[in-house]
């Protein structure tokens, strides 16, 4: 496969991901770095000690299951709503209390399905997630999942790695208005910034899942009304929003403590090859670029949190143990940490996602190029 940046077509498969450097204090750039990044490293020294962990491979039937209840929670709280004014307070506690939450999980079931973690064929995996999307109101599943493969594959890569802040996002938004205003709409930019930064070629799936939203779209107005159907919108945006699940999506990546991060740092390869000598895959020597300086140390760049919110988001919390093993599924990742106490215990984590969107927008020091990024290995030079 193979994705348009800027006009310039790369090709995936010839890619590796980079590392990290600097001092402490209100970062002005990127945290910009040449290690490798620690998953791919960790996972492989996991197999060799833990070579038990395989056995936790693979689909979780209950996913559908699940899935499908979430789906019918939705359709029968928006029908409810129907003849509920969207202005009323009583609309929008139900869609924060209830639609908020449960839409989330719907995000967070199509991550799963993403992975293929729900049915061992790969097309009924993808199928599945069509018809996840529907009470999101717009076609998002298609879309999300090549993005997201990629976000693994090469973590903070400029280019492949969409889940990282623009540069004028960055300059934009780094104040404690900007951060309030990013975290309000975060939803909006997750969505749209991956169609700006790189592009990635339609597929029958994205057409299948236009066309079965707008058809189940179309038909949910006509016999229950346009209200009824705003509560799906507006439940997708709360979802994205000040809510205490969205909490997630700066939690998992963004370096709000920099010393916590330089420490975690040198946890983050312990009993790996890599503990004892760095494992780069960029050489700095060959990158000329006026935009980027390197960070001598290593920054850890994912945190998990293992609190009680994990219940409605399918365990997404444990992201250090979802990023070193993509194809474990969300009930198998607390079962992963307790084999490999040694790899997750003494790493920084986060204790409230409420608290990451706190400190978030109203830490000085913390400003959306809070980020671990890695050179494309295709753009070295001005």
């Amino acid at each position: 496969m193979s994705v348009t940046h800027k006009g310039l077509t790369l090709g995936v498969e010839t890619l590796d991901a980079p590392d990290v450097s600097s001092e402490i204090g209100i970062l002005d750039n990127f945290y910009w770095v040449s290690h490798k990044e620690p998953h791919a490293v960790r996972r492989h020294a996991i197999l060799k000690s833990h070579p038990e962990v395989k056995q936790l491979m693979g689909h979780e039937p209950r996913t559908k299951y699940i899935v499908c209840g979430v789906v019918a929670l939705q359709c029968t709280m928006a029908y409810l709503l129907r003849d509920t004014s969207p202005l009323s307070l009583k609309f929008w506690l139900c869609a924060y209390v209830v639609g908020a939450t449960a839409n989330q999980n719907i995000f967070l079931a199509i991550h799963e399905l993403s992975h293929n973690l729900a049915f061992r064929k790969i097309w009924h995996n993808k199928l599945f997630s069509v018809f996840t999307n529907t009470p999101i109101g717009i076609p998002y599943a298609a879309s999300f999942a090549p993005y997201h493969q990629l976000h693994h594959k090469f973590l903070g890569d400029e280019v492949y790695d969409t889940d990282i802040p623009t540069k004028l996002e960055a300059i934009v938004l780094s104040s404690v208005l900007g951060k309030a205003f990013f975290a309000t709409f975060q939803i909006f930019f997750y969505a749209f910034r991956p169609m700006f930064v790189t592009s990635i070629p339609m597929s029958p799936l994205h057409l299948i899942n236009v066309a079965y939203q707008l058809a189940f779209d179309y038909i949910w107005i006509q016999n229950f009304g346009f209200n009824s159907f705003l509560y799906f919108l507006i439940s997708a945006f709360l979802a994205g929003s000040l809510h205490p699940c969205s909490g997630h999506f700066i939690a998992e990546h963004y370096l709000l403590n920099l010393e916590e991060a330089l420490a975690g740092g040198k946890l983050a390869y312990k009993n790996t090859p890599a503990e004892k000598e760095s494992i780069h895959s960029t050489d700095e020597s060959q990158v000329s670029r006026k935009d980027v300086e390197f960070h001598k140390d290593y920054a850890l760049e994912t945190y998990s949190y293992y609190g009680i919110l994990n219940v409605f988001t399918w365990n997404v919390g444990l992201h250090n143990e979802h990023h070193d093993f993509p194809f474990i599924p969300w009930s198998r990742l607390w079962e992963l940490n307790r084999m490999c106490p040694e790899y997750y215990q003494n790493l920084p984590k986060h204790d409230s996602w409420c608290k990451v969107l706190w400190d978030f927008v109203f830490t000085e020091d913390v400003t959306l190029y809070n980020r671990t990024k890695r050179v494309n290995k295709n753009l070295t030079k001005d």
